[in-house]
């Protein structure tokens, strides 16, 4: 609805002054988008293609061919410029999908999963194109299930379950608003033997920690959720030490603070009553 794609039923979208149910075309003209699949035209060159959009988004004819060599040069287009788009893989089509959302820089970007299936080089390249071009002034609104580019990228976020927000803040508020605490995660033996001592392992750590939460168990694994943010970490490693020379079920553990994949894991898992947190 956003972008034009569909009607809004009710509600509307205001863009420099320009809506979007009564002033379409002054809204669109404000927007850059880069669809999920189907952006392009597969009989076009990537070359034709920006050139394309450039000259749609009002750019000046003696600085079209610039800001299509621009572009190219900075997604790493060069070896496919003069190519159909229909020879692009994936990955090359992702790239030109964003070039286009972006060239001519509209002051409104909406970007759905940029990085679906970029290589890891291209997608550390397209951060920082996303990245300074936050610093000149865009907003840029994009999708990802990849919880690593949310923090790489933005500055506020929210999370859907069941087509509705959950909650709505920056990285470090959500980390602190819904996972306080740290997490311990527990690689266990899986000989029949050893695997009796799980429960007087569940047993000691709830006897250890008076706010500690299972939230996930495997045959190979123990996931705790520790609630308490006073407790030192030296303390928490001197504690999973001694549990590992007591309970030899323990082949391994990990220790760390709550990140924002698990985060995004609860909310999913448990299905929450839907809240907005600002």
């Amino acid at each position: 609805m956003l972008v034009g794609e569909l009607i809004p039923t009710c509600g509307d979208a205001v863009s420099y002054n320009a809506t979007l149910r009564k002033n379409t075309t002054q809204y669109l003209k404000k927007i850059g988008y880069c669809p999920q699949i189907g952006a392009l035209n597969l009989s076009f060159t990537g070359e034709e293609t920006l050139r394309l959009f450039a000259q749609l988004r009002g750019i000046h004819p003696k600085r079209v061919e610039t800001e299509v060599d621009n572009w190219i040069r900075l997604l790493g287009l060069s070896d496919h410029r003069s190519f159909l788009c229909a020879t692009y893989s994936s990955d090359t089509r992702r790239k030109l999908s964003t070039a286009v959302a972006l060239i001519g820089y509209p002051p409104i970007v909406f970007l759905d999963e940029p990085t679906a299936g970029v290589d890891p080089f291209g997608r550390r390249n397209l951060w920082e194109i996303l990245n300074a071009s936050k610093d000149m002034g865009q907003a840029i609104l994009l999708t990802s299930h990849s919880m690593r580019e949310c923090e790489a990228l933005c500055g506020r976020l929210t999370i859907m379950v069941d087509g509705q927000l959950v909650c709505l803040g920056n990285t470090q508020y959500l980390k602190k608003k819904f996972g306080q605490g740290y997490t311990v995660l527990f690689v266990l033996h899986t000989v029949r033997e050893l695997q009796e001592m799980i429960p007087a392992l569940k047993a000691e750590m709830y006897k250890l920690f008076s706010r500690v939460k299972l939230k996930d168990q495997h045959k190979k694994a123990l996931h705790f959720h520790i609630k308490d943010e006073n407790i030192k970490l030296s303390q928490l490693f001197g504690t999973m030490e001694q549990l590992k020379k007591s309970y030899p079920v323990i082949e391994s553990y990990a220790l760390g603070n709550t990140t924002l994949e698990q985060v995004f894991i609860s909310f999913a898992k448990t299905h929450i009553k839907p809240e907005i947190i600002i």
